[in-house]
């Protein structure tokens, strides 16, 4: 090992460097004569050009353009013409390095990366107007020049399989002709392939930066979307630089070229079994089935709207109601209500189903499903309270089932409620699951998960690989103790109030029926009154001493309540599942 210099060699070196410093520095001066010295407005404003480009700033690197380019070229066509070119090049991430040119040109050496046609390492060319950078088509990708623009061919691997948890096959085959060896039903989870609707009838920018050519078939709903990029695996082919009029035949100048590369299966959640019972027990009726795993939150089966589609829950809402009751004193075990038809809240008298006379205990209540108590229970507990409470169990969040680049690409629904602000006069409908509440399966499938996780919401993924999974974490909505008192709240539906359709042989459920008033169907009763459109729900878990599935029910415009229609459906696939 050597020795560090001493205190006398140094200064031996530092005399003897400084000569040879001199000539440097004269050096370095006709240089920056030459090519623009450090500090060029030109050359600063062609590197802050790139770096903007990194952000994804196309205002700065509009606002970078001359006054004459500004004007030539809006923000908006801008921006177009750099997303379009992004995604024929499948561009990735660019790296940059400093500058060189003089007062009229300048060039900025680029490292692209693309996902097609590999890392492209050319300069992007500046020329300079009198206050500005000159707009032209070769600053769309480095290694264009002037009167050149991108084209390509691609070449696609073959699409990947979806597999349920089991490693059964769910769907495989190319993207234009997909098979299901389980069956359709598993076409609720995986969604289908075809050509991405786009506004204007112009390419779908995110079909294309995936290799695929405009009007291919890619993924689009379901699984297929979401995790579109992953099923896809990598293209490959060869970008070019091409003469926009005129010049050589062919496809121009090769920019870079790379070789396909299909991906590995994506395993999910899903059970095969449960999928097909949730598909079978909906029969195709408009509505949605989801079921969860209780103790893991994983999604088990989605059939038909699951997370599609937001309707009032009904008075499955008085799981979130009783949760915030108990969270806040306003109701304990041991309260007693009056034997009543209708009570005041919200201004108006809010009636029990059907008229009829509802009232007892708090347990009784909640069996019963007496809109009487908790339409006026919600105004006791505040709107700050019953907001927290809601969101904690998931309201006002999209759902968590992919991660966040899957999520934008599905862009779901997202349930809601009102802000503690914004109830106006809708509080105690909304404790009773009306009003400006709405909800999907999924989200009241999730409800009842946390209840039945001893009061801890947990994300609801929908597949076992880790980087495509919901970013988000397990949230306390409630004491365990409360979550117990629920629990059994939630057993007393099924054994001795609304929801006895729902019981099951293989366990106890435990569960919350419900029916939600939409609107009015158009026709009227004997009476003349409006006959309204109702939504049955039923959501819950099983066995209820040990947790297995949590699952919800929704049928839109039922035949008849929860506790007829959707009870008997959340039974049965319960049943299969257990």
């Amino acid at each position: 090992m050597g020795h560090p210099p001493s205190r006398q060699e140094r200064q031996k070196r530092l005399k003897t460097r400084a000569l040879p410093l001199v000539g440097v520095a004269l050096v370095a001066f006709i240089l920056g004569a030459i090519k623009g010295c450090p500090g060029s407005p030109n050359r600063d404003a062609a590197e802050n050009y790139v770096k903007a480009w990194q952000e994804g700033d196309y205002t700065e690197m509009h606002s970078l353009l001359s006054t004459k380019s500004q004007e030539a070229i809006s923000l908006e066509r801008f921006t177009e013409r750099y997303e379009l070119a992004e995604a024929e090049a499948t561009l990735e991430s660019i790296e940059s390095s400093d500058a060189e040119g003089d007062e009229t040109n300048a060039e900025v050496p680029v490292t692209a990366d693309t996902l097609a046609f590999g890392t492209i390492e050319q300069p992007l060319k500046f020329t300079f107007g009198s206050d500005g950078i000159a707009w032209q088509n070769s600053l769309l990708f480095p290694g264009l020049e002037l009167g050149e623009e991108l084209t390509r061919t691609t070449e696609m691997p073959n699409r990947a399989k979806i597999l349920a948890d089991d490693g059964q096959v769910m769907v495989e085959g190319p993207a234009d002709a997909r098979e299901y060896p389980l069956g359709d039903s598993m076409i609720d989870v995986t969604g289908v392939t075809g050509t991405p609707e786009t506004e204007g009838g112009g390419p779908d920018l995110d079909s294309l930066a995936l290799g695929y050519e405009p009007g291919a078939t890619t993924g689009i709903s379901g699984l297929e979307l979401a995790f579109n990029p992953r099923l896809t695996g990598t293209p490959g082919g060869t970008l070019f630089a091409k003469p926009i009029e005129g010049g050589s035949e062919g496809e121009g100048r090769e920019l870079g070229s790379g070789e396909p590369a299909p991906a590995k299966p994506l395993k999910t959640t899903i059970d095969p079994d449960l999928q097909n019972s949730a598909v079978a027990n909906l029969g195709g009726v408009s509505g949605g089935v989801a079921v969860l795993d209780a103790r893991r939150g994983f999604v088990k089966a989605l059939a038909g709207s699951a997370y599609s589609v937001l309707q009032p829950p009904g008075s499955t809402m008085k799981i979130v109601t009783a949760t915030a009751a108990l969270e806040t004193g306003a109701a304990t075990l041991e309260s007693s209500y009056d034997y009543v038809t209708e009570a005041a809240a919200d201004g108006r008298m809010i009636q029990n189903a059907h008229g009829e006379i509802c009232g007892g205990t708090f347990t009784e209540t909640f069996a019963n499903s007496c809109n009487s108590v908790f339409a006026p229970l919600a105004e006791q507990i505040g709107p700050e309270q019953f907001t927290e409470t809601a969101e904690l169990f998931g309201f006002n969040r999209p759902p968590q089932v992919w991660d966040p680049e899957g999520l934008a690409r599905v862009n779901p629904p997202t349930p809601t409620i009102p802000e503690a602000d914004e109830y106006e006069s809708d509080l105690g409908v909304s404790g009773i699951g009306q009003g400006r509440v709405q909800a999907t399966p999924l989200l009241m499938a999730s409800v009842a998960q946390a209840i039945a996780n001893r009061g801890v919401s947990l994300p609801t993924p929908i597949t076992r690989e880790a980087e495509l999974q919901p970013d988000s974490g397990p949230v306390r909505v409630t004491s365990q103790k409360i979550a117990a008192t629920v629990a059994d709240l939630m057993v007393a539906v099924v054994t001795s109030g609304t929801g006895p359709a729902a019981a099951i042989s293989e366990g106890q459920v435990a569960g919350k029926t419900g029916t939600a008033e939409v609107g009015p169907s158009g026709e009227v009763d004997a009476e003349g009154n409006d006959i309204l459109i109702e939504d049955a729900w039923f959501a819950g878990f099983a066995p209820s001493d040990k947790p297995k599935l949590a699952v919800a029910v929704m049928i839109i415009d039922a035949s008849g309540d929860g506790g007829t229609v959707a009870a008997p459906i959340a039974g049965a696939v319960l049943s299969d599942g257990l």
